[in-house]
């Protein structure tokens, strides 16, 4: 049967007038990836770093999970929105150039997302007023809010609408990097509940409390489960309170801090579905943030946060500091533990090698985007239910 073409668009069109499956607009799938294996992470991380070292990159990370801490205490936001805005920080870079996007400006934004995955939700103003606080401590010092607050309403309208409408540009990017999926689990019910399990000490489970929320200034959230991350924190938390100290007091029923750390090592995998070496590898990990908080003490990037670079801090953001005690470890004791967990660690887990394909291509839209096709956000990879997953 004869085609036509139409003579606006030069488009074949069959007799009924519709477009031919050759002519329709090419689409394309972007599927969301929960989580990245640590060869995956580093190639990403190459790839947008830049110009930037290792070291500078790592700093700017720091910074910006200070600034989210920051921000959530004068908010007032609980620990989840926070945590979940410092894991969306650090997704947000494993797709995106840091070249021409202010850490803050991208944190601000992660952190809006996160409020709405909590339904913690502000608008943009208000995360604005408390931004600018930080960033003008000179018009805070002016303010007669009595946190401390920016009176936004004094400033210049234009410029408060510009920042508005590049937080909200920002905000589509990082909604992109997670295909539109608010599904948000935190390892912080599994800490208080494997430490009753295990019989742990009060000591031993706040302290694996505060590791699980450092944890966030790492890409740990992004390699592993809340649930390996609970258990990676006690099992960091028992290595802590038992090498090179003295056995803590404790009650009758609970296990040693020694123990416990030994029995994760044989028992994680049939119990609690990990495996030996991912605790060690998280526990390799945050001792590494340690470290680098204990070699520079005075650096902003602080695991002993909330800390704010604005001298206008609130009363209730200094006591959130002073309930915030610093940790109590030197660097060479920290760095004879990682020598130690490595004369008896277990072999590590078997990964699929990164091959030479980005391993990003499944879920990058940069095609559909430069081709002007229509881009489709699913939240599960090819083959998720056919492999029953």
């Amino acid at each position: 049967m004869p085609r036509s073409t139409d003579a606006r668009s030069g488009r074949t069109k069959d007799p009924q007038g519709s477009n031919t499956p050759s002519q329709m607009p090419a689409s394309s799938s972007k599927y969301y990836h929960p989580y990245f294996t640590p060869a995956e992470i580093e190639y990403l991380l190459e790839k947008h770093r830049g110009k930037q070292s290792v070291t500078q990159e790592e700093k700017v990370r720091q910074s910006a999970c200070t600034f989210l801490e920051t921000i959530g205490a004068r908010v007032g936001f609980p620990r989840r929105t926070i945590a979940t805005g410092q894991a969306l920080y650090n997704r947000f870079h494993l797709f995106f150039s840091r070249k021409g996007l202010h850490y803050q400006d991208v944190a601000l934004a992660a952190l809006y997302v996160s409020t709405k995955e909590h339904d913690t939700l502000k608008k943009p103003r208000e995360l604005l007023a408390a931004a600018y606080s930080i960033r003008h401590p000179e018009l805070a010092a002016k303010s007669k809010n009595p946190n401390g607050e920016v009176d936004i309403d004094t400033m210049n309208p234009a410029i408060v609408e510009a920042d508005r409408q590049h937080l909200l540009a920002i905000e589509r990017l990082v909604l992109e990097t997670i295909c539109f999926n608010f599904t948000a689990r935190m390892p912080f019910p599994y800490v208080i509940k494997f430490g009753k399990k295990l019989q742990a000490s009060k000591t031993v489970t706040k302290l694996a409390w505060r590791i699980s929320i450092d944890s966030y200034r790492t890409f740990l959230p992004l390699i592993y489960p809340p649930h390996t991350i609970a258990l990676g924190s006690i099992f960091v938390s028992a290595l802590l309170l038992s090498f090179e100290q003295a056995p803590p007091p404790r009650r009758e029923g609970e296990v040693p801090p020694r123990e416990l750390a030994e029995s994760l090592t044989t028992n994680s995998q049939e119990a609690y579905h990990t495996k030996p070496s991912d605790l060690e590898d998280f526990a390799h990990t945050f001792l590494d943030l340690l470290i680098q908080y204990a070699q520079n003490p005075s650096a902003n990037t602080s695991p002993s946060t909330p800390s704010s670079p604005s001298p206008n801090l609130p009363a209730r953001d200094r006591n959130a500091n002073a309930q915030q005690p610093q940790y109590p470890y030197k660097p060479d004791q920290l760095i004879r533990l990682k020598i130690a967990m490595r004369e008896t660690e277990h072999p590590p887990r078997q990964r699929k090698p990164l091959g030479s394909s980005d391993p990003s291509a499944l879920y990058s839209s940069e095609k559909g985007k430069q081709n002007e096709e229509t881009v489709r956000f699913l939240f599960f990879p090819p083959g998720f239910e056919d492999n029953g997953m």
